[in-house]
């Protein structure tokens, strides 16, 4: 019996256009599944469902998502997420069919390179010698009376354009380049960045994404290991869409316990004009 799928050109370009028409016709598709998104059972059968193909650095693993929490999509993941990916699926939906091996995902053009949150990478520095490593702070942030779920990126020290080696801090223009705008007032909402998402699957925070020269995403930041967010963090993103992402230069906010602390913080940034923001979607719930 046919299922209710959708696979997305982004898709069946990666898995083929063979491969996208057997799970059409339910061939390799579950009739029930754990949302790769909200990890709540669905029926394929019975409601709209979507493919969600996780592609690393040398392999492929297609997922199964309401429709209603992310659309049919590529995702880029590091190979060491990829692997905790395939263990959670196949726990959930038995055996995913996997795709052929797909060729490394290239780095950033510009600005920052992928870090991580608990455990980042190195980020380059306009020192030579030295790193800066990008720091994510999740949090709900009052745009009125409104809670909006949103990031804070802080690097740990000055990042450079490449080939700077003043030891100058250039991060902020580096984002406004890319269409980050001057905050001047917290209570007021960013516009949207075009291009920019953050993506959250299976529940977790995965990587901040940006356009990439030849179309399609790539990662701007990345996580090691997929950072978990708070069920109300979750919940405000997916009713609203997006995810503001605040950054501020090296030593300007920290890392604050408590959300009243981090707005008080991002304010007196904000009082300095040392900071830049943008709405970005969200790419999953």
């Amino acid at each position: 019996m046919p299922r209710m799928l959708d696979v997305s050109d982004e898709v069946r370009s990666e898995i083929g256009d063979d491969e996208a028409d057997r799970l059409l016709g339910g061939a390799h598709a579950p009739d029930n599944y754990e949302c790769t998104s909200c990890r709540t059972p669905g029926d394929a059968l019975q409601e709209p469902t979507s493919t969600v193909l996780f592609v690393g650095e040398e392999t492929a693993v297609l997922a199964f998502a309401h429709a209603r929490c992310i659309p049919s999509q590529v995702v880029p993941v590091s190979e060491e997420q990829l692997v905790g990916a395939v263990r959670s699926i196949s726990q959930a939906q038995g055996d995913a069919p996997a795709a052929q091996p797909q060729p490394p995902i290239p780095a950033p053009a510009s600005g920052a390179t992928p870090g991580g949150a608990s455990d980042p990478a190195a980020d380059r520095s306009g020192a030579p010698g030295q790193a800066a490593i990008l720091g994510i702070t999740c949090g709900l942030v009052l745009h009125g009376d409104a809670g909006h779920a949103s990031l804070v990126v802080e690097p740990t020290g000055p990042v450079g354009r490449p080939g700077n080696t003043s030891g100058e801090d250039e991060f902020l223009d580096l984002l406004q380049d890319a269409g980050f705008q001057p905050v001047t007032d917290l209570d007021k909402t960013p516009d949207q960045l075009p291009g920019w998402s953050v993506l959250v699957a299976m529940g977790k925070l995965h990587a901040i994404l940006q356009p990439a020269a030849a179309g399609g995403s790539t990662g701007w930041w990345q996580a090691h290991q997929p950072l978990q967010v708070t069920e109300a963090w979750r919940f405000t993103a997916s009713q609203l869409g997006e995810v503001t992402m605040y950054a501020v230069p090296a030593g300007m906010v920290g890392r604050q316990p408590r959300e009243d602390l981090l707005r008080q913080a991002l304010e007196r940034a904000v009082a300095l004009g040392q900071v830049v923001a943008a709405s970005l979607p969200l790419a999953g719930t």
